[in-house]
């Protein structure tokens, strides 16, 4: 049983591999299936049932096999043929216990597979629900693109998972075709980065839609990839080991196949955050959700092949924690509201929050449950650290706007919004309430 906490970001897991004969399957008179996905913090959500229950899970390529975690006490999944496991993931913690289960049913839309395998994992720390804003149970990938051609549309916010069988290869104008290197359960695309007062640089990277970062490098001051001169020290996310620190900086760009992305954001883990890894072999980084997201992509694992199409998302800017404040769901809050105007008319209800409860008192106030939003982190020497805002400060709301009318990622754009803008944040702490005010500022200055 799993209490609801959380994480940030990115997993890449290396666990043990069973070798049942396991596989999704449409029915034979479907081609493809499409699956409607939410897309919160450059991560793709997508509905699957287990053995009958309805969950919810990212969509992880850089996961070997689902990963089930967060089960609180309203969900009852039963779970075939268990037995104890250790497993290690990304982070400088220990490895964990977890739960080894065999012989479960997936159904994924009209997909299915009757005998799929899985991990539960047992630490009350592994969640990503508080910090993306609606329940989330687990992570899978390699099964689904093993097993189908996968149509990631990032525009339309749409998976179509093709019946390799029956996929046809079409001549698609403004689209491109690269190889796609599948190793260990993993799939890697080369390209190039271009780092600042050196030449440009070839690297294999991990497709890592489990991130939501942009772009990991790995320092090879002798490959040419070092820290830039301008960065930063950050929290990374965290692993199923543990929390991943390192640097943030930006480089002059990264190359993938015909089409290449000036000025991205990186972040360079320290390497203690893969000590359970036997060795990087020749890989020098991930690409994550950041610049995924910029395309839509068709995945053949089979053929060893991705095919990508710039869609409305390739010009956006890089995304920075200008404020330098991290926020996370934290339980549950009253607040009290009227429900009338000065000439008595009701005023409208907008679209409920996670978690959202209301209760009327003599049809005047409205005493409201509602998701407590709370600082998680914070930046040295970033403008929210400046002003004086500290870990485990309840957000009540920003720049007059009550956050409990917000969804979690829509109360982070508020709060980093743009260079330049006033932030004024009122909060609670120790039972006072609190406004702190500061002006958001680039990460790094122009050269």
């Amino acid at each position: 049983m799993l209490r609801k906490n959380i994480i940030y970001f990115a997993l890449l897991l290396f666990v043990p591999l069973f070798m049942v004969a396991q596989g999704f399957r449409l029915p034979e008179s479907e081609k493809f299936q499409k699956i409607k996905f939410e897309l919160i913090n450059n991560l793709i959500i997508i509905p699957v049932e287990i053995n009958g229950t309805e969950l919810t899970f990212i969509l992880d390529s850089g996961v070997s096999k689902p990963i089930l975690f967060n089960l609180s006490d309203s969900d009852s999944v039963p779970i075939n043929n268990v037995s104890e496991v250790t497993i290690r993931g990304l982070g400088d913690g220990e490895p964990m216990k977890a739960l080894s289960s065999k012989g479960n049913a997936f159904k994924i839309g009209h997909a299915r597979n009757y005998s799929q395998d899985l991990y539960v994992v047992m630490d009350r720390e592994i969640n990503f629900s508080t910090s993306l804003g609606i329940p989330v149970h687990g992570i899978m990938g390699y099964d689904l693109f093993r097993d189908f051609i996968v149509e990631v549309n990032y525009g339309s916010k749409r998976l179509k998972l093709h019946n390799p069988e029956h996929y046809t290869y079409k001549n698609k104008r403004n689209t491109h075709t690269i190889p796609l290197l599948v190793e260990k359960r993993k799939a890697y695309v080369e390209g190039t980065v271009l780092m600042k007062d050196t030449a440009n640089i070839p690297v294999k990277l991990l497709v890592d839609t489990g991130s939501s970062d942009a772009l990991w490098l790995f320092p090879e001051p002798e490959k040419g990839l070092e820290i830039p001169e301008k960065n930063y020290d950050d929290h990374l996310g965290r692993g199923l080991s543990g929390d991943i620190f390192g640097k943030r900086s930006k480089i002059n760009g990264v190359r993938i196949g015909n089409y290449e992305l000036e000025e991205a954001k990186v972040a360079f883990p320290d390497r203690e955050s893969f000590q359970g890894m036997d060795s990087l072999g020749d890989r020098n980084g991930s690409l994550g959700g950041e610049v995924l997201k910029r395309f839509n992509m068709i995945f053949d694992y089979g053929r060893g092949l991705v095919t990508l199409k710039k869609n409305g998302n390739f010009k956006d800017p890089f995304q920075y924690n200008l404020a330098g404040i991290d926020l996370q769901h934290n339980g549950l809050r009253y607040i009290a509201e009227s429900i009338a105007d000065v000439n008595g008319v009701v005023k409208s209800e907008g679209e409920d929050t996670f978690g959202n409860v209301k209760i009327l008192l003599e049809n005047r106030t409205k005493l409201s449950l509602v998701p407590e939003i709370v600082v998680s982190g914070i930046r040295a020497g970033s403008p929210a650290a400046e002003a004086g805002l500290r870990e485990g400060d309840v957000i009540l709301a920003v720049n007059g706007k009550r956050v409990h009318q917000y969804k979690l990622q829509e109360i982070l754009k508020m709060i980093n919004d743009k260079e330049g803008k006033r932030i004024k944040l009122l909060i609670e702490r120790y039972n006072r309430d609190l406004l702190f005010s500061f002006v958001l500022k680039k990460v790094f200055d122009d050269d």
